[in-house]
Order: C-alpha cells, then sequence, then structure tokens
C-alpha cells in the first residue's frame, strides 16, 4: 500500500509514523551496505596485497570526497525536487556499488566501488530527514529521529555479524553459485542480491507536503545567504559534529584491525559481541538524543536542545582510549561509551536542523555539513591516523595514533556544540 503524506494545519497534522518506519528501514539497508566493508577490510587488504594507507583511501577518500562533490546540487533537490525519485536513485547507485565491489581486483577498482556504495548511503540520509521532518508535527520530530536512528545503527550493527556469520559460512561451506569467490567477496554479492530486492517498496512511496516554507524562491543563492545569516550557530555546531563524525568514523574503521592484531582475535569471534556494542550502542543513543533534544526544547532555553550534546560529548572525550585499554573487556567498555556519545549527538544535530532552520534551508543547511564533514571527517580521519601511526614508528602503533585522534577530536567536538548552544534560536521562526 503506497505512503502518502496528507496536508493538515500545522497544529493538527498527524506524524504519519508508518512512513517514518519505512523510512527507518531504508536507512537500515543503506548502513548495512555501506558498513559491511569495515569487517571485511582486513580480508581485503590481503587478498588485493594493499597497505594500510592504501586501506585509508578507499575507507576515507572514496567515501567522502564524492559526497562533498555533489552535496550542494543535492540540497537544491532536497530543498525544490522531489525527493522520493532521488532516494530511489541514490539507494540504486549504492546496491550498484555493492555488486562492482565483488569483482574488484586492484586498488582503483575497489576504491571506485566502495564511492559508489558509500555515496548512495550517505546522501540517502539528508533525504530521508527532509521526508521525515515533513511527515512529523514539529514537537515529535526530536521521537522520529530516535527512530532513524535506529534504523541507521541497526544496519551497522547488522553488517558485523552479517560479515562474521557469513565468512565463517562460506569459508567452511562455499556456495557453489558464487563461483569460488573469496568469502568477503561473496558476502558483498548476497547484500547486492538482497538490496536489490529492496529497491522495489520505495517505488511505493509518495512524496509528502512540505510545511513551514518560509520563501518560495528556487534560486540557491538566497537559500545560501540565508545559511550566512545564521554562521554565528551553524559554524560551532558544524565543528561540533564534524569532531564526532572524525572520532567516530576513525573508530569504526579501525576497530577491526586494532582487534586482529593488539588482541589477536579475528572477526569470526568479535563480529557478534562488536555488532551488539553497535546496535545498543547506537539504539541507546538515539533515544537519549532524541528526548533529550526534545527535552531541551521544550524547556524554553535558548540552547536548550543541544544541552544533551554538549554533555554527551564531554562524557564521550576519555573514551576515545579505547584501543589501547589492556585488556578486551576494557576495548569493549570503552568503545560501547565512545559510540553512544557519537549516537547521541548526531540525533541532537539532526534534530537542531530539523527544528531550527527552516524547511527550504534545511536540505542545503545538510548538503554544507555533509561538504565539510566529508572532506574532513570522513575523507581526512582514516588517513590521518595511518599518518600519525607512521610517524610514530609504523603500522603496529595503529592502536595509539587512534586514540590520540579521538581525544583531539572530542575536544573540538566540544567547544563546538558549546558555543552553538550559546547562539541558538528558539525556533527556526525566530531568525529575523
Amino acid at each position: 500500500m503506497a505512503v502518502e503524506a496528507i496536508a493538515l494545519p500545522e497544529r493538527t497534522r498527524a506524524t504519519l509514523w508508518s512512513a517514518v518506519l519505512f523510512l527507518a528501514a531504508v536507512l537500515f539497508a543503506g548502513g548495512m551496505i555501506k558498513t559491511v566493508f569495515s569487517p571485511l577490510q582486513e580480508a581485503a587488504k590481503l587478498d588485493l596485497k594493499l597497505s594500510d594507507f592504501a586501506i585509508s583511501l578507499v575507507q576515507g577518500l572514496a567515501t567522502g570526497a564524492p559526497i562533498a562533490l555533489v552535496s550542494i546540487p543535492l540540497a537544491w533537490v532536497i530543498d525544490h525536487g522531489r525527493r522520493v525519485r532521488l532516494l530511489i536513485a541514490l539507494f540504486a547507485v549504492c546496491v550498484v556499488g555493492t555488486f562492482w565491489t565483488v569483482f574488484a581486483t586492484s586498488l582503483v577498482s575497489l576504491f571506485l566501488a566502495r564511492m559508489l556504495s558509500a555515496l548512495g548511503a550517505s546522501c540517502a540520509v539528508p533525504v530521508v530527514i527532509s521526508l521525515v521532518a515533513d511527515l512529523c508535527r514539529p514537537d515529535q520530530r526530536g521521537r522520529a529521529m530516535v527512530v532513524l536512528g535506529f534504523g541507521a545503527a541497526a544496519g551497522a550493527a547488522a553488517a558485523f555479524v552479517l560479515a562474521g556469520a557469513l565468512l565463517t559460512l562460506l569459508a567452511v561451506h562455499p556456495i557453489a553459485a558464487l563461483g569460488g569467490l573469496a568469502p568477503w567477496r561473496g558476502t558483498h554479492l548476497l547484500l547486492g542480491l538482497a538490496g536489490t530486492i529492496l529497491l522495489f517498496p520505495l517505488f511505493f512511496l509518495r512524496e509528502p507536503t512540505r510545511h513551514e516554507v518560509e520563501q518560495q524562491t528556487t534560486a540557491l543563492g538566497p537559500t545560501i545567504q540565508a545559511l550566512w545569516a545564521k554562521r554565528a550557530f551553524l559554524f560551532p555546531l558544524f565543528a561540533g559534529q564534524i569532531g564526532i563524525s572524525m572520532a567516530d568514523t576513525a573508530a569504526s574503521i579501525w576497530a577491526t584491525p586494532v582487534l586482529i592484531r593488539s588482541y589477536h582475535v579475528q572477526p569470526t569471534a568479535f563480529a557478534g559481541w562488536l555488532g551488539a556494542i553497535l546496535l545498543v550502542a547506537g539504539l541507546l543513543g538515539s533515544v537519549l538524543g532524541g528526548y533529550g533534544a526534545d527535552f531541551g526544547h521544550k524547556s524554553g532555553r535558548r540552547g536548550g536542545l543541544l544541552v544533551a550534546a554538549v554533555i554527551a560529548t564531554a562524557l564521550g572525550i576519555p573514551t576515545a582510549l579505547f584501543p589501547v585499554m589492556p585488556s578486551i573487556g576494557g576495548f569493549q567498555l570503552m568503545i560501547f561509551f565512545l559510540l553512544l556519545s557519537g549516537a547521541t549527538t548526531v540525533v541532537v544535530a539532526s534534530t537542531a536542523v530539523a527544528v531550527l532552520i527552516p524547511n527550504e534551508e534545511r536540505g542545503a543547511c545538510m548538503a554544507v555539513f555533509s561538504v565539510i564533514s566529508s572532506i574532513i571527517g570522513v575523507s581526512l580521519a582514516p588517513t590521518i591516523v595511518t599518518l600519525g601511526s607512521t610517524l610514530m614508528g609504523g603500522e603496529r602503533f595503529l592502536a595509539p595514533a587512534l586514540a590520540a585522534t579521538g581525544l583531539v577530536t572530542g575536544v573540538i567536538s566540544l567547544a563546538g556544540y558549546i558555543l552553538a548552544m550559546r547562539n541558538a534560536p528558539r525556533s527556526a521562526t525566530q531568525w529575523r
């Protein structure tokens, strides 16, 4: 059955939770496809004879730079075009990249394949946020972001669990139909097939009515000017979230190599509990962030919506030491709270944009953030870790380099969120 948005008066229109849940399922699928390479990257590195630096390019530059290039035109479509059609196209690109990964034979082909997967999955996120903002009443958007956070967190967690299970299954019981593919390649092939099937329900989703439109112009220039006028709030907000993005990106990419090299455990042994940590931290962080944002916003205090982000970031800074813990137990505890902090702040930041930025500027706002985050947070974070380990003496210093990166970015995030809280408006209608 098609999911259709019904235009209702601003104070009485209902939140269409069925559509919100469906879009959360889309984020689940995209998150799983995008993340599944992380627990498999050591196997791919050995198969293709790559270095840590090469892997950092595949996991960083390949996933971040293309997003930066398309973010601005993507923003225009989000704010003024057909968002559902865009979402279908992006998910299709994600699936194509997954199939290409199966047959990658070099750094270049793997780089391009992962670029497509990450481009489709990552660019779908602001599209979904924009759709959900128009499917919900303003006072329920925080809770809607919780649901989206559930989907994204569950997808990332499922990627680790599924990768560990399929690595074991395909290694012990190869599937003849896969033609003797290496287990990491076979895993991507099966996910690509599942993604193809999941494409079809998207065609039953209908475009929702836009709400809270401050101006009707479709020109990008006035929108950018309007965002520039909000720079005292947006710049520190972006800085806070970029720091968190750098820490979480580096942790998610290099946790697997650290476990294999420093703690001498294999993906089949840790995929289950690491996936569980990702899931619980993501779900709990989404709840804390969503309800914390709603509670702070209802308090009526200037910047109250961002209080939860400030607290979560401050508590998360010492957890960046997870790679240098003396035991697996310490690693597990610290990375759990690091990911919990990150999940909380992501939901709070998304809610801040959905609540405090006018409708026709939200897509552009998320696009500008995506450009900056993709260049600094996603593209550079993995490579910064490898450069740090090189300066320390080589790949064997990956763990302390990862810890140092997390500490520095955590401090930057805390400063950004505090300043954004001080400069925040009370609502999207109080900028003028």
